[in-house]
């Protein structure tokens, strides 16, 4: 399978997007709805066991989280009642290159407790019969 890449600006499904690409964005699109909407046992199979995340905040400090930390917060804010986060995002780029798929993205939310823009840049995996999400590193900016 060829490296390929499109720069995508919407939200829907693009006529440009391979089938490879396709299935990626679907994932990312199930992960957005699962993440915001605080469906821990779905993140679960969305996020590989051994998931980094890696967040730059607006002060330039580097938090880092594992699988277990990332998927605490969003328990930790479904137990607490928040409401569901903002769905909102835009895709810059998706690459596929065979079973690793790298994403490019902007999204909108309150995830460190205030409304700021993320860029978001994601590793994912194709294994067992699923993409999974092996890094997100993630660069936040007042919204």
């Amino acid at each position: 399978m060829n490296t390929r890449s499109v720069h995508l600006e919407k939200m829907p499904m693009s006529d440009t997007d391979t089938p490879e690409q396709q299935l990626v964005r679907q994932a990312i699109d199930d992960l957005i709805q699962t993440a915001t909407s605080y469906d821990v046992d779905v993140l679960d199979r969305i996020y590989h066991d051994d998931l980094q995340v890696v967040m730059i905040d607006t002060e330039h400090n580097v938090n880092t989280a594992d699988k277990a930390v990332f998927t605490e917060l969003f328990r930790s804010k479904r137990d607490a009642g928040d409401p569901p986060m903002n769905t909102w995002a835009m895709f810059h780029r998706i690459d596929v290159n065979g079973n690793n798929a790298h994403v490019l993205l902007s999204r909108k939310n309150d995830l460190n407790g205030q409304n700021m823009d993320l860029m978001l840049s994601m590793d994912m995996v194709f294994e067992s019969e699923r993409w999974q999400v092996m890094r997100e590193v993630i660069f936040l900016r007042p919204e």
